[in-house]
């Protein structure tokens, strides 16, 4: 043991600030959990608040909303996840067919800036540009003869608004990963490609999506693990009573009655089965697609 420990200290050293991180930020707070069992009082503190068993879980299972969160939750992740994974695939993809240096510098610089404008100046900026009145998307539609939408505040628009407005903020950073796999691809399989008389397309259909498809199986086994976890900033900033039947989902939920309303014991309840679900899903689509194609996390 001490052999191996001198012999990667180096190694060690670089890992472990990582390995801190999650034992402090991650690992750590585990012990709150407690709570989702608790009636949770900060005066009684953590150890000795009453234990009241599986009392909240039943609480959310047994609400009017659950459903309607769980429905929102799922639809929402799975239709971004089936949008903007494949954008980003097909972004990078056709990036990288870019022949001339200084366009494509433009385009990855401005694909990429939208990643850096905080949650708040963009859903601004959302709220600016899909506005009853003024917004640029309704001149475009009243400039082509239609009537303009009051997006939102109405329900059957608020999925598509969040969406779109997330694939636009996020698709050119999601592509680099997928940009440096195409990268690594050996320069001889497209020589070899163009003996054979393949044009651009076929060497895409044929040598770069087969060589990057382990790196996108692996991004995708990850992003269906954060199938449950919407992230609740955004939808919080751009949603209002009007549109809660398709906007409202497990992380606002446990926002407006976990903090909001100082209901802990519910919020850590709902937080630790969105948690789990989370993690059996992770499970099964690692499990089936090491079955099928033999590329898994583990």
């Amino acid at each position: 043991m001490i052999k191996v420990l001198n012999r990667d200290k180096y190694l060690i050293l670089l890992v472990l600030p990582a390995i801190i991180f999650y034992a402090v930020f991650q690992y750590g707070p585990m012990y709150g959990l407690l709570i989702a069992f608790k009636n949770y009082s900060a005066g009684l503190g953590i150890l000795n608040s009453p234990w009241v068993g599986f009392k909240w879980f039943e609480n959310f299972f047994n609400s009017i909303f659950f459903f309607r969160i769980l429905r929102n939750t799922l639809l929402i992740s799975i239709y971004y996840l089936l949008w903007s994974f494949p954008i980003n695939v097909i972004f990078a993809l056709l990036l990288n067919e870019v022949v001339n240096p200084r366009f494509k510098k433009i385009v990855q610089t401005s694909s990429y800036l939208p990643h850096f404008i905080s949650v708040i100046v963009a859903s601004s900026m959302v709220i600016q540009f899909t506005s009853l009145g003024d917004g640029i998307i309704n001149r475009f539609i009243e400039f082509f003869g239609g009537e303009s939408v009051n997006f939102l505040n109405e329900a059957k628009w608020f999925r598509t608004v969040y969406i779109v407005s997330g694939i636009w903020q996020h698709f050119g950073w999601n592509s680099i990963i997928f940009l440096a796999a195409i990268t690594g691809i050996d320069q001889q399989l497209y020589e070899a490609a163009t003996i054979d008389g393949a044009g651009r397309f076929r060497k895409i259909v044929s040598v770069t999506l087969p060589c990057i498809i382990p790196t996108v199986i692996i991004l995708f086994i990850l992003e269906v693990g954060n199938l449950m976890d919407v992230g609740y900033e955004r939808i919080i900033l751009l949603y209002n009573p009007m549109t809660y039947e398709t906007s409202d989902v497990i992380s606002t939920y446990i926002y407006r009655y976990g903090i909001a309303q100082s209901q802990y014991s519910l919020g850590a309840a709902v937080g630790l089965f969105n948690s789990v679900i989370n993690f059996i899903i992770l499970i099964t689509f690692n499990t089936f697609s090491r079955r099928v194609s033999e590329i898994s996390l583990w």
